[in-house]
């Protein structure tokens, strides 16, 4: 594994979930590993669960992690080839991925979507750029379309929850005030086509993701229909991808409340976090035993660690 900035990287999924169960179990046992080995986490938005757990993977690992917020500590990156330089911008990427290539072992990037130019935000300009000019590997810590690490985490966290060899799961889409991005729900529809699940997408009409990722899995407008013996509930906001970046429904019924999970087979419920409470789901779901988004975040850790290991494993190749 050279980079890890798509699910696609993955190839032998069972092999990372078990790799992530393993450093679990002992997180400590391969600091040799790591040993004298520089993590840089480079963040253009704002973070918590990504942060502190890829730092602590690395310690884990017996790295060394270093943390920089680009977008209030550093100079202005200019992406774009061939241009005069006379604006805002301090610093090409091409020298900045270079030179942070010569401090760091792996460099890890977290870059949000503009969510206003739709061919900029699926050409993962920034993750992309840094890959293009870095002499070291690169890893997402979310990108513009895709959220990878997170994925991981929910394939370990459904793997240790499920009580059939074959469960149900659903994402589904919820309210929010905010148009948020895309790339958390097309991760977990290309790690549930990875896995071995029975996979529904339901959402309101005019919610459809991007066709490329959600080729060939059944997706249904019907919410109750799709909660029916459903083992497992992944709730998600997303903007819409027709009308790019907007905001066109806050529909309240497609809250989840115990009524909706009620439907399912005991099922358990699953958000990335941070989650509005009460728009995206009700407390009383939130709160009860119902819910694994804690576990589910606690595992964003393993996730970290088991990708981290794999590219210092294959060296980088």
């Amino acid at each position: 594994m050279k980079n890890f900035t798509s699910v696609d990287d993955i190839q032998d999924l069972n092999g990372i979930v078990a790799l992530a169960k393993a450093v679990k179990a002992a997180p400590f046992a391969n600091q040799e590993l790591g040993k004298n080995k520089t993590l840089g986490l480079l963040f253009f938005n704002p973070s918590l669960r990504t942060r502190l757990s890829t730092q602590k993977a690395a310690l884990n690992l017996g790295m060394h992690p270093i943390v920089m917020n680009l977008n209030t500590e550093g100079w202005t990156l200019e992406f774009e080839d061939g241009v005069v330089m006379d604006g805002a911008a301090s610093e090409h990427i091409k020298e900045a991925a270079q030179v942070v290539s010569q401090y760091c072992d792996i460099i890890a990037i977290r870059s949000f979507p503009t969510l206003t130019d739709k061919e900029k935000d699926e050409e993962e300009y920034v993750i992309s750029a840094f890959k293009k000019y870095a002499s070291v590997p690169v890893i997402s810590l979310e990108g513009s379309t895709e959220h990878p690490l997170q994925a991981v985490a929910d394939a370990l966290t459904i793997e240790e929850h499920k009580t059939k060899d074959r469960p149900k799961v659903v994402l589904t889409w919820a309210p929010h005030p905010k148009a948020l991005p895309h790339a958390v729900p097309n991760s977990f529809v290309k790690i549930m086509k990875k896995a071995d699940v029975d996979f529904i997408i339901t959402h309101p009409e005019g919610y459809e993701l991007n066709p490329e990722f959600t080729d060939g899995v059944t997706i249904t407008n019907n919410q109750d229909e799709a909660f029916k013996d459903a083992d497992f509930i992944y709730a998600k906001n997303w903007s819409s991808y027709i009308d790019y970046g907007k905001i066109t429904s806050k529909d309240p019924s497609w809250t989840i409340t115990p009524e909706k999970m009620a439907l399912t087979d005991n099922g358990k419920f699953m958000h990335c976090l941070p989650v509005r409470r009460n728009m995206i789901v009700t407390d009383a779901v939130l709160d009860s035993d119902t819910s694994i988004v804690i576990q589910q975040a606690n595992n964003r850790t393993w996730a970290a660690q088991a990708i981290i290991t794999k590219i210092l494993e294959d060296g980088g190749k």
